[in-house]
């Protein structure tokens, strides 16, 4: 690797995961112990030092990567003890990726709820990257569309893969939905108010439009997140899909998935639209195949961390 390579979430994460295949490491869920031993051994790190994550003993923070200003070397992350264990994997790999992408720049980070889980469009650019690079490291394109081809999509199988994966099925809905050939779209409510949505590629090459309830978005009538006496409906229910979107005829359906959190205060709702019209063919983003260059080689015979 050389300094004319300009590093982004997709190439950093993907340089990390053929490093792991190369030392037969590469295994769901990813060691993320070994990627934090592994980095200081690589250009990403080289002449650092990540200690193993502590607990985060202050307020306002999910997570943070702080330099020690007395050994600027080393570098600490630091991870909330009350999160859930994909929780917590998940704000490790978001430090990794301020570690190997931000760190010239600043040399603390303090990563709030928001910018670790959500991918809330108004996040910073270097939150959004951080965000970007532990979903690609978590979930290995490859591998998530070898275990969704050909399969229905639904909150079943994404809850197993999520199991599988290590992460959150939010975490594992995101992927899906940014990734995905199909139209695709995911919706998080919060206390029966819109807090963030995610379409897939098909869905704004196809110019899908929700409806509009106001200022502050709102489940709409006769769909299942408007319904409060239905909490879970993990395989789908199939509708019109003018019943969420004002851009599709009455001819078209979807399948609208629900999944309502402990407390009932959180809600996904996952749609899955019939199909569009044939259309030319482009990146979905799921390549991560990476091309061997004189970096990976010297990487496969340097010293790296040995489990």
């Amino acid at each position: 690797m050389t300094d004319a390579i300009v590093l982004n979430s997709f190439k950093a994460a993907a340089k990390i995961l053929a490093w792991l295949d190369a030392m037969g490491c590469r295994k769901l869920p990813i060691d993320l112990d070994l990627v934090r031993q592994m980095l200081p051994e690589t250009p990403f790190g080289r002449g650092t030092v990540i200690k193993p994550p502590a607990d985060l003993t202050w307020g306002g923070s999910e997570g943070a990567l702080v330099q020690n200003p007395h050994n600027l070397t080393e570098w600490g992350i630091f991870v909330n003890p009350k999160a859930r264990a994909e929780r917590r994997r998940f704000t490790v790999a978001h430090e990794f990726g301020h570690f190997i992408l931000h760190r010239t720049a600043q040399s603390s980070f303090h990563c709030d709820k928001e910018s670790v889980y959500s991918g809330i469009d108004t996040l910073k650019a270097i939150e959004r990257e951080a965000d970007d690079f532990a979903s690609h490291l978590l979930i290995p394109g490859d591998i998530l569309r070898d275990r969704t081809h050909g399969q229905r999509i639904d909150f079943r199988l994404l809850g197993a893969l999520a199991t599988e994966f290590g992460v959150s099925l939010e975490s594992m809905c995101i992927r899906l939905v940014k990734y995905t050939e199909q139209r695709a779209v995911l919706v998080h409510w919060d206390n029966g108010f819109e807090k963030y949505q995610w379409k897939s590629a098909e869905v704004q090459k196809t110019r899908v439009r929700l409806k509009r309830t106001g200022d502050q978005q709102e489940p709409l009538p006769d769909t299942l997140a408007a319904d409060d006496a239905i909490a879970q409906e993990w395989d789908g229910i199939d509708m019109a899909a003018d019943a969420w979107c004002d851009s599709e005829s009455d001819e078209i359906t979807l399948r609208e998935m629900k999944h309502t959190y402990a407390g009932g205060n959180r809600v996904l709702s996952l749609l899955i639209l019939e199909s569009a019209p044939p259309r030319a063919d482009f990146r979905t983003g799921w390549e991560d195949e990476v091309t061997r260059d004189t970096f990976d080689r010297f990487i496969d015979n340097a010293q790296l961390p040995v489990r």
